[in-house]
């Protein structure tokens, strides 16, 4: 009798663990498509902010160069470059640093995986 009491604990204990993995990977596959619409939605914003910041740059260098085509079209032209490259210099040290800072990938996912590890510690 005693050897099924054993048997059917280790069948719990089996099932028990089974049915810890299974909400872990349940919850990792939850954190992996959340992180994917993210970034497949940041990404196409970027892209369409990128064109029309590019294309109305264009369109203000374009006038401010015509407007001054008499007077200092290369004094113009030097300083619309200057200004550009500076922005972009800014905006990609802007896109390091937050690049930098983002959180871990499936940070939940390993949090309840320390909480875990630390309740069997306990017993």
């Amino acid at each position: 009798m005693s050897q099924e009491n054993l048997l059917s604990s280790l069948k719990g204990l089996v099932s028990t663990g089974a049915s810890i993995a299974q909400t872990r990977l349940e919850l990792i596959s939850t954190d992996v498509q959340i992180a994917r619409s993210k970034f497949i939605s940041l990404l196409l914003m970027i892209a369409c902010t990128l064109f029309f910041l590019f294309f109305g740059l264009v369109m203000l260098a374009l006038l401010i160069v015509i407007y001054s085509w008499e007077s200092d079209r290369m004094m113009a032209l030097s300083l619309l470059t200057t200004g550009f490259l500076a922005v972009g210099l800014i905006l990609a040290l802007v896109v390091m640093r937050s690049l930098k800072t983002m959180p871990k990938l499936f940070e939940a996912s390993i949090a309840e995986l320390v909480k875990d590890r630390q309740e069997l510690a306990k017993r």
